[in-house]
């Protein structure tokens, strides 16, 4: 099948909403809900009709908008079965391995739990993209608020192992600042010097840094890369298992 359009926005302070578009199938599917002013004005320039919510997690800010465009579209809400009773109108809740037939779009959920305790990724796998919340950012990751630094180590894992041209989406452009903890943590990183160099001029001349690909992310996150000699040196920690490592990284950009 052809790719399906896909539009991102910002809204909000620092979110993004995206739209993803099945021309043939009259499919419009809104990743999460975070504004629904927002989304609305999206779904008019183009000219799309919303058929389908999908919920990555229950925070208000990617869930504030579902009432509204429910009410006003009759769109069906998916979310994750996990958090059903804090997420407003969901109609379907799912997790892995359920996979989801949209139109032509098919989507894998993945269970990505640690930022929140039921948060799930969507995966199409034909389409090479996923939809990946608070768990994963450009050059970090979202905090352990509700699961275990293991939990999140291994929902980052999981999405570190998608092919490696898959495009993420993420909720928020928050790509400069965790450059700037990753260059503090890995110094000698050319690569992920480069990248933040990129982030800067992009946000400087108002550009979007997302999406990114697994590929990047595994040369320049430094969450990702938790389990490399030289992070686990620089933190001290040689022989700790990967996800302690990972919680130190955690910790620390929590009060960097």
């Amino acid at each position: 099948m052809a790719q399906p359009q896909i539009h991102q926005f910002a809204c909000l302070k620092d979110n993004y909403g995206v739209l993803v578009h099945d021309a043939e199938e009259g499919v419009t599917l809104s990743i999460d809900a975070p504004d629904a002013p927002a989304v609305k004005r999206a779904l008019d320039e183009r000219g799309w009709k919303l058929t389908h919510i999908l919920v990555t997690h229950h925070h208000a800010d990617h869930t504030a908008g579902i009432p509204s465009l429910k009410s006003e579209t009759g769109c069906t809400v998916i979310g994750p079965k996990a958090e059903s009773v804090r997420i407003p109108c969901l109609d379907v809740g799912v997790a892995e391995p359920d996979a989801l037939a949209l139109g032509r779009l098919e989507a894998k959920v993945l269970d990505t739990p640690g930022h929140t305790i039921g948060h799930i990724t969507y995966w199409f796998p034909a389409a090479q993209i996923a939809f990946v919340g608070d768990t994963l950012f450009a050059m970090g990751c979202g905090r352990v608020l509700e699961g275990t630094p293991q939990m999140m180590w291994a929902s980052l894992r999981k999405i570190a192992e998608l092919p490696r041209d898959t495009q993420l989406y993420c909720g928020h452009e928050y790509t400069v600042s965790n450059g700037k903890f990753g260059v503090s943590i890995e110094p000698g990183n050319a690569r992920l010097i480069e990248r933040l160099a990129e982030a800067e001029a992009a946000r400087a001349e108002g550009r979007p840094t997302l999406p990114t690909n697994v590929e990047i992310e595994l040369e320049t996150n430094v969450f990702l890369r938790a389990d490399t000699r030289e992070i686990r040196e620089h933190v001290k920690l040689p022989l700790a298992p990967d996800w302690k490592v990972f919680a130190e990284l955690r910790d620390r950009k929590n009060r960097f």
